[in-house]
């Protein structure tokens, strides 16, 4: 999914010193390496950033128990620069040359597409940890992120319940924005609801008041949103216009890294996510403090980096549980795994997709905060992995 580059050159430096010196996975005693293939430039920084911080927290917490059957856990990143090129690059060299035994990324859908034919032909586990479309079930791809049914399944009917049935849809001319309206537009005609408007934009706007009067003709009671990265102005644009007094934006996607980006506007948007960094609850609590201590200053905490950790979480409850570090015994033991989150157990079902609580939240003023616990939400994937 895409969002605003934030350019990080210390984060830089780091990744190409952990890739300049690694270390040999295959030597008896040596650290288990793992592969990150995510974007470190290229557009989608600010969620490059989020994973590192929650894999690089799960590695610490590993090493700290002991790593993985006795052994220590290193994760070796390469940057994807947010295009599929760069990252079907980045994984062939990872397993090939890193010899790694499973990769977490990318972030984006395109790189996803790109990646996940290179996961089934090393036969390597793939662990992707983004909110994504659905509809890729492969025996070597694990997702950890939200499928439709779980996002847009849970915020279209408390949005049509809350706010109106009309909806305007508003995203960016991209893989991940086009499945997603594709999906939400029956969803919406289930419910009563219709769709008045579409748009996608090119990323190339930064004067967003013809789009502005446009969803404000449109009368829509709901705009349903999925224009990170370039399109971010809009919500500023569209608050100091006046849009929002008359309009509810359904912001997919939203977590607490974007906020900032807001400088105060957008208040009352509302999305669904796995985790609510503000959350009361103290497991949370105690999570959010241990990334936040490790983050540099100013970085957010987002549920990007807790479906992050969570990866590292299973893939070595999944080792130990085969008892060795083979790459298809590893995913053998994966499918059924239920691991302890921050938010409660997460449960990988048999189409390699996870069951998780979910939350309905809104921003107020810096934060997303929690509006309603949804509960646990089995994913349905809309692919099965039965007969393959």
């Amino acid at each position: 999914m895409p969002s605003r580059s934030i350019i990080c050159t210390t984060l830089a430096l780091l990744l190409g010193g952990t890739v300049l010196q690694p270390s040999r996975a295959t030597e008896s005693g040596a650290s288990i390496r793992i592969g990150a293939v995510l974007p470190f430039s290229g557009g989608v920084e600010l969620y490059g950033q989020q994973a590192k911080l929650g894999l690089d927290l799960a590695a610490k917490d590993i090493n700290a128990a002991g790593g993985i059957l006795g052994r220590p856990v290193e994760v070796i990143y390469a940057d994807d620069k947010t295009r599929p090129e760069p990252a079907a690059d980045a994984m062939r060299s990872l397993v090939e040359k890193q010899g790694v035994l499973a990769v977490v990324g990318p972030i984006t859908s395109r790189n996803l597409n790109a990646l996940v034919p290179l996961a089934e032909s090393s036969k390597t586990p793939l662990l992707y940890a983004t909110n994504y479309e659905g509809g890729k079930c492969s025996r070597y791809l694990f997702s950890f992120g939200a499928v439709p049914n779980q996002e847009l399944g849970q915020l279209l009917p408390y949005m049509t319940r809350s706010y109106g049935n009309t909806y305007f849809l508003l995203g960016a001319d991209r893989v991940w924005p086009h499945q997603m309206f594709d999906i939400a537009q029956p969803l919406i005609e289930k419910l009563g609801g219709k769709v008045v408007g579409t748009k996608y934009t090119l990323g190339t706007e930064t004067d967003f008041s013809p789009l502005i009067k446009e969803v404000a003709a449109s009368k829509a009671k709901v705009l349903l949103f999925a224009l990170k990265g370039d399109g971010m102005d809009f919500i500023r644009q569209a608050d100091d216009a006046g849009l929002l007094k008359d309009i509810t934006v359904a912001f997919l996607g939203l977590s607490e890294v974007d906020l900032g980006i807001f400088r105060g506007k957008g208040q009352n948007m509302v999305t669904v996510v796995p985790a609510v960094a503000a959350s009361d609850d103290p497991s949370v609590k105690a999570f959010v403090a241990k990334a936040r201590a490790a983050a540099e200053p100013g970085v957010a905490v987002s549920n990007y980096v807790m479906t992050h950790y969570n990866t590292l979480i299973a893939l070595k409850a999944a080792a130990e549980k085969a008892g060795k570090l083979d790459k298809e015994a590893i995913i053998d033991a994966m499918a059924g795994l239920v691991i302890p989150s921050p938010t409660g157990p997460v449960t990988l079902g048999p189409d390699h997709h996870t069951a998780m609580n979910m939350f309905i939240a809104g921003t107020q003023g810096t934060e997303l905060v929690q509006v309603r616990s949804l509960g646990a939400i089995a994913p349905q994937p809309e692919c099965s992995l039965a007969g393959r």
